[in-house]
């Protein structure tokens, strides 16, 4: 649920991810988005804007997990996640897989990025 910025994130996320597409949008009668449905990387996403006049912010408590193909998938999709938004754990090696990366984007929505070990 975004504060009037849905159309504008979905259009950003579908932009970032290979295999995205937006699937369907309608608005209320200001332009705002009543219900949204887009997917990426063939993961199917719904979104909405609030229209009860209360914030209701993202939080890192909870994040999309994206498992990465290749070094310069994982690579690109982080640099753009994080273009105006926050690190919260830098693209590097883990125990656990050849990279991963925690960002929240510029609507505050968190990411963790990972590309499996071989």
């Amino acid at each position: 649920m975004f504060s009037g910025k849905a159309e504008e994130a979905m259009n950003f996320y579908t932009s970032v991810f290979e295999q995205s597409e937006i699937n369907s949008v309608f608005h209320h009668e200001d332009g705002t988005v009543l219900h949204a449905v887009f997917t990426l990387k063939g993961q199917t996403f719904m979104c909405i804007d609030n229209k009860n006049g209360h914030e209701h912010p993202f939080t890192p408590a909870m994040s999309l997990l994206v498992a990465c193909d290749t070094v310069e998938e994982i690579d690109g999709v982080f640099a753009k996640l994080s273009q105006d938004g926050q690190v919260l754990m830098p693209l590097q090696a883990s125990s656990f897989s050849e990279k991963f990366g925690w960002v929240a984007d510029k609507y505050g929505v968190s990411w963790q990025l990972n590309l499996a070990k071989n």
